[in-house]
Formats: structure tokens, C-alpha cells, sequence
């Protein structure tokens, strides 16, 4: 090549890359928003075969796991802190709250492994599992499964996404320009922890748009088709079922006590919940694209694996091997991490993993990644939005 075609790709690449860029260089280099060089066969040819088998003994023994480590904090709990003595029982609580609800959102990954029918070859006993489990969390097991199967089917479309859709600045609330700052941030982090899982299911808030009101507990709900509300019935019944559990155990202990050993844990659950599913998709690199230019792969490239620690195995790696599941969602997690190094040479520069520690990217990405806008003046990223924080 003569030094004139070399110049001429020097001078593509460089238009590529500032493509690319942010609007704030201090920020990641983007993730390539063009239709990657390869498809989703090309990708699963790179994995091994046996990582697409589902061992119904191996899952299970997860399950028995998590089980057991919970009734043995459980026991913790009951039989030890109360012979504590003083402070010390004041701080083996945080700690049991803490550990609880880490193992109760491992298990709360398992049930949601069962509504992608990775957890046996039988969709049957998958949904009979993932009703008890999730029905044990307070989570309507069907009427979660069918919206995020959603999810899954429009990752990254800001027309069809189901959860954490972000928004235009058009559409931003007149209030949310005051809380753009510091206080507001962490006032907005506080609530988004503590009551965004259970507002979420109950009014469908940071969820896809609907043209009317929007429950998960509904089975009229316009998230669902005819097809699915019976089902929706029984996860209100189990949900229904553990409520009244609670009710009689409060009878028999008292209110606080419920609250003390299930209650704060079940907050915990419900505060990783929202953090896992907020940071897995959302990321000052990550695109998303329009009904102009979205398509499936592109959309599933645009989440993100982070690394969440000693706790990655505690969460059945939900988190660090998060762009394989929404690649292949049926594979057990037990073989994600062998997967996901298989096919990181495919995917290259369209995979992305974020080690910052999650605290500093829970903060960076609330302080980013306040809505979405095009680049200006640039044809090439029509259709694509990229996040902005100047209100």
C-alpha cells in the first residue's frame, strides 16, 4: 500500500475513533455503535458446546447451597445474638443484614435463572422453582418473567425497553434540574435504593412507557397479553401466599421481629437489585439506539460485565458475565465465565468491562448518565443516543 492509501486509513480510523469519543474526553472511550463484523452463530461457535447443558443435580445444589448458608445466619440470628453480650449484639446486626441479603439475592439470581429456563430442561419444574423462590423474595414470579423476557427481547431501544429506559432531555421532569447536583444525587441514589424494586412493580416508575397505568401485580396490566394473565394470578398468589406467612409470624413474634430477621435483609435484596440491574445498562460508553437503528445484537452488546468482587460468586455471576447472558440467556451461570472468555476475542472492542469499584461507578454514573441526546452535527451517530448530564 502506497503512502497515499495509508494516509487515507489513518485518516478513517481517526474519523472512527473521534466518532467514538465522548463528549466529555475524562470519560470511556465508546462502545462501537455500527453493526458489529459478526453475528450471533459466529459468536456461539466460539463457546463450547457443554456450556449450553443444563445439569438439573448441579443446579440444584445451588439452591442447597444458598439454602443452607441462609437458615445457618438464620439460626445465627435466633440462637446466638441474643446471648451476646452487650454492645456486641448491636453490631452482629448490621452484619447479619448485610450477609443475609447477599445470599437472599443469590438466590433471588437462581429463581430468575429459572424464568430464562436455564436451570433444568424442563420448563415446568423451572417455573415451579422459580415461583417458590422468587414468591419467597416478595416478587411476582410470572408477571417479572414476561416483562423482562422483554427486556431481553429490546435491550437498548428507547421505544421498547422495558426497565431503566433512559430518557430524552425532552422528556425530563421540571424538578429533576434541582436535583442535578450533589444533595440531589444522593437523595435521588437513597430513594432509588430503598423503594425503587418495590415501586418499580407496583406503578412500572423508570419502566418502559405505556399509554396507561402499569402493575406488575395487574393482570389487566397492558405489560401482559391475554395469553399471560392467568399466570399473572398465580404470582399474585404466591406473593399473596409468603404475605400471609409474614402475618402469622408477626402474630406469633411480634411486627419487629419479622422486620429484624426478614425485612431489613429483604431491603438489602431489593437495594442490590436495582444497583445490579441499573449498572449492568447503564454506562457514560454505552449507546442506545432509536426504532430507526436498533437492532437485536447491537442492543445486547450494550450492557456491561463489572466486577462486583468476592461478591460476583455469591451473586452466581450476574454481574461479571452480563453481556454473555444477554447474548445466550438460556446458559446456566455456572458455565458463563468459560463462555464469556471464549467469546471476548470475537466480540473485541464491543465488549465491555468496567472494574471500577462499584461504589465510584454508582456515583459516576449518576452524575453522568442523566439523559440521552444524538451527537449534534454528526450524521454518521443518527439514531444513536449516548448519555449527557448538562440540564
Amino acid at each position: 500500500m502506497g503512502a497515499g492509501g495509508q494516509m487515507a486509513t489513518m485518516e478513517r480510523e481517526e474519523r472512527e475513533e473521534s466518532g467514538r469519543r465522548s463528549y466529555n474526553d475524562d470519560l470511556p472511550l465508546r462502545v462501537p455503535f455500527e453493526k458489529p463484523p459478526f453475528t450471533l452463530s459466529q459468536i456461539k461457535k466460539s463457546i463450547p458446546p457443554h456450556c449450553f447443558e443444563r445439569s438439573l443435580l448441579r443446579s440444584f445444589s445451588y439452591v442447597v447451597h444458598d439454602l443452607l448458608i441462609a437458615g445457618g445466619l438464620f439460626y445465627l440470628a435466633l440462637c446466638v445474638f441474643p446471648k451476646l453480650p452487650s454492645p456486641y449484639h448491636l453490631f452482629a446486626w448490621p452484619v447479619y443484614w448485610a450477609a443475609q441479603g447477599c445470599v437472599l439475592t443469590g438466590i433471588w439470581v437462581i429463581a430468575h435463572e429459572c424464568g430464562h429456563h436455564a436451570f433444568s430442561d424442563s420448563t415446568v419444574l423451572d417455573d415451579v422453582v422459580g415461583l417458590v423462590l422468587h414468591s419467597m423474595l416478595l416478587v411476582p414470579y410470572f408477571s417479572w418473567k414476561f416483562s423482562h423476557r422483554r427486556h431481553h427481547s429490546n435491550t437498548g431501544s428507547l421505544d421498547r425497553d422495558e426497565v431503566f429506559v433512559p430518557k430524552p432531555r425532552s422528556a425530563m421532569l421540571w424538578f429533576q434540574r434541582y436535583l442535578n447536583n450533589t444533595p440531589g444525587r444522593v437523595l435521588t441514589l437513597f430513594v432509588t435504593l430503598t423503594l425503587g424494586w418495590p415501586l418499580y412493580l407496583a406503578f412500572n416508575v423508570s419502566g418502559r412507557a405505556y399509554p396507561r397505568f402499569a402493575c406488575h401485580f395487574d393482570p389487566y396490566s397492558p405489560i401482559y397479553n391475554d395469553r399471560e394473565r392467568a399466570q399473572i394470578f398465580i404470582s399474585d398468589a404466591g406473593v399473596m401466599a409468603v404475605f400471609y406467612l409474614l402475618y402469622r409470624l408477626v402474630a406469633a413474634f411480634s411486627f419487629f421481629w419479622v422486620v429484624r430477621v426478614y425485612g431489613v435483609p429483604l431491603l438489602v435484596v431489593n437495594a442490590w437489585l436495582v444497583l445490579i440491574t441499573y449498572l449492568q445498562h447503564t454506562h457514560p460508553a454505552l449507546p442506545h439506539y432509536d426504532s430507526s437503528e436498533w437492532d437485536w445484537l447491537r442492543g445486547a452488546l450494550a450492557t456491561v460485565d463489572r466486577d462486583y468482587g468476592f461478591l460476583n460468586r455469591v451473586f452466581h455471576n450476574i454481574t461479571d458475565t452480563h453481556v454473555a447472558h444477554h447474548l445466550f440467556s438460556t446458559m446456566p451461570h455456572y458455565h458463563a465465565m468459560e463462555a464469556t472468555k471464549a467469546i471476548r476475542p470475537v466480540l473485541g472492542e464491543y465488549y465491555r468491562l468496567d472494574d471500577t469499584p462499584v461504589v465510584k461507578a454508582m456515583w459516576r454514573e449518576a452524575r453522568e448518565c442523566i439523559y440521552v441526546a444524538e451527537d449534534e452535527g454528526n450524521e454518521k451517530t443518527k439514531g444513536v443516543f449516548w448519555y449527557r448530564n448538562i440540564l
